[in-house]
């Protein structure tokens, strides 16, 4: 049997999408040109996209309401950013010195 021919009809494999979770919905948001470049940019630099940016920050504002989830959900980001490399081990004792 004979493959379809590949044409204007043939599927299209998105190159600048992250895969999204079955179901998701699309947004359209009305943004100033230059402020979405810089934003690109920055996520470009940063390893991700717009897209992840923006859900994640949807995602913070949602969960808003709860201050200890907030602060975890910055700590988790800011640690995943983070170039720190860890030191040395400290002991107990050196942890609970008073002086």
């Amino acid at each position: 049997m004979a493959s379809p021919p590949l044409g204007p009809l043939a599927p299209r494999v998105p190159c600048y999408t992250d895969p999204v979770e079955p179901k998701a919905a699309n947004v359209t948001i009305a943004i100033d040109a230059a402020l979405l470049r810089r934003a690109r940019i920055k996520a470009l630099e940063e390893g991700t996209s717009l897209n992840a940016v923006l859900r994640e920050r949807v995602e913070e504002y949602v969960s808003s309401a709860s201050p200890a989830n907030a602060a975890k959900r910055t700590f988790l980001r800011l640690a995943a950013a983070s170039k720190a490399q860890g030191g040395r081990k400290v002991s107990r004792e050196e942890m609970h010195e008073r002086g």
